[in-house]
């Protein structure tokens, strides 16, 4: 932070990790501070409590919040929901952090709401700036993180809450701080939005060179004709059309037993749909082995080598995710695998076509969206010589890679911004940068 002053005078804080603050500055508990108040919840069975007109806020309307400030709550409760639990009113400019599953989300009350036990809110009990103190709340998660305790869950106590230490500068110097950290965090957010937008508009290129070389070939001069596939239109002349059925095998999942999850060895791998998330076109991480006895005790179905993994089940399915397994493996009863006939295709083509296949064409209908694999097997799919299968292959996997590389220098670059914003309101609300002029003059 070399671009930033520093403060003339400094003395100990006595607290280790901040080390060093202003002399004016002081150090205080969070009770001289604030007044804790708990939340609560209505019982969820009567309706006479539901569907009112008073914020309710959950650790999940934190979480989802983009903003310092809360207004709204997914849920809101009557005035007799409120009287028949232990929850209160608390007024706006309170501050309200998660203290249970999880520990941290953090955000201003944009106006008198209240809470459920996930939550506790902080009043002030003496004239205070509700942004300053925000910003150092945030600034110290880690530390909040470390006094939660609990076995099932671990959840921020009263106690431990009230004497988290916390800084107080003068009043006109916390509403200096607030002021520059308002300004600085919203021109990095900027950054970052612009920058994810970016990674956006790489991927929708991504998709696109994909789809256009698995569906209209490699030579722009090739005669065309129609395909009588309304998603693909005209392919190249020589193409043939097939059913998914005949080019290949579509093996199911296997129920994986809770006991048995969790080894980190074993013969072969046992992917859940989390492991396939994420970028890279290969299985290559699983969170689960299995033996060769637990295969044939359990007669489950092993995965062959290249084949294509992908969900069959719930939300999952709207990702589209699809990894390629590199050995053989199980996989569990949320997804499937699509196993090329390499005498007809080329399995890394197959990947390139399957990446272009939405999998909600083919969802049964009901509450839990699910693949209907008969609609999957009898699907068309278009199918070029085993020389060009490999000849877009191959392309696809240099264009692919170059875009994915530049998503993975700018996702870095994001990550710095954030680690940046982080340290940056750590250094203003501790004082290791005195940003009062500053603050005054933009």
């Amino acid at each position: 932070m070399s671009n930033f002053k520093r403060y003339d005078k400094y003395k100990d804080s006595g607290i280790e990790w901040i080390g060093e603050i202003p002399e004016e500055w002081e150090v205080i508990p969070l009770k001289r501070i604030f007044k804790i108040i708990n939340g609560g919840t209505p019982n969820s069975s009567e309706e006479s409590y539901w569907n009112g007109e008073i914020v309710w806020i959950t650790p999940n309307d934190l979480s989802e919040l983009t903003e310092i400030y809360i207004r709204d709550s997914e849920r809101k409760i009557t005035e007799d929901g409120i009287n028949n639990c232990s929850a209160k009113i608390v007024p706006k400019d309170s501050i309200i952090i998660s203290t249970r599953a999880p520990i941290g989300y953090i955000a201003i009350a944009g106006v008198n709401l209240c809470t459920n036990q996930g939550c506790k809110s902080l009043i002030p009990v003496s004239e205070i700036n509700s942004k300053f103190f925000y910003y150092f709340i945030l600034s110290i998660n880690f530390y909040l993180n470390v006094l939660g305790q609990g076995t099932t869950f671990m959840e921020l106590s009263n106690s431990n809450l009230s004497m988290v230490e916390l800084l107080k500068p003068p009043i006109d110097e916390q509403i200096s701080i607030a002021n520059f950290l308002d300004q600085k965090t919203a021109e990095i957010d900027d950054l970052i939005t612009d920058k994810e937008k970016l990674i956006e508009l790489l991927q929708e290129k991504r998709q696109a060179v994909i789809t256009e070389a698995v569906t209209k070939g490699l030579n722009p001069n090739v005669k065309m004709k129609d395909s009588g596939i309304e998603w693909i239109g005209e392919i190249p002349e020589g193409w043939e059309i097939k059913k998914l059925k005949t080019i290949g095998r579509l093996y199911s999942g296997n129920g994986f037993k809770e006991d048995m999850q969790g080894r980190t060895e074993g013969d072969y791998p046992f992917y859940k749909v989390s492991d396939i998330n994420g970028e890279g076109k290969f299985a290559t991480i699983s969170s689960n082995y299995v033996n060769k006895a637990d295969v044939k005790n359990n007669k489950w179905n092993i995965i062959p080598e290249n084949s294509i993994l992908f969900p069959k089940i719930g939300e999952a399915l709207k990702k589209n995710h699809r990894k390629i397994n590199i050995c053989k493996c199980l996989i569990d009863n949320n997804m499937a695998a699509l196993k090329a006939d390499e005498s007809l295709i080329n399995f890394n083509y197959l990947y390139y076509l399957f990446c272009c296949i939405n999998a909600e064409w083919f969802v049964n209908p009901g509450a839990v969206p699910s693949i209907n694999n008969n609609n999957l097997k009898n699907s068309n799919i278009i199918l070029p010589s085993k020389n060009e299968q490999i000849s877009i292959a191959n392309f696809l996997d240099q264009k692919t890679a170059e875009i994915d590389s530049l998503v993975s220098e700018i996702q870095e670059q994001i990550q710095k911004l954030k680690e940046y914003r982080q340290a940056l309101i750590f250094e203003a609300v501790t004082g290791k940068i005195d940003v009062r002029d500053y603050a005054a003059v933009s």
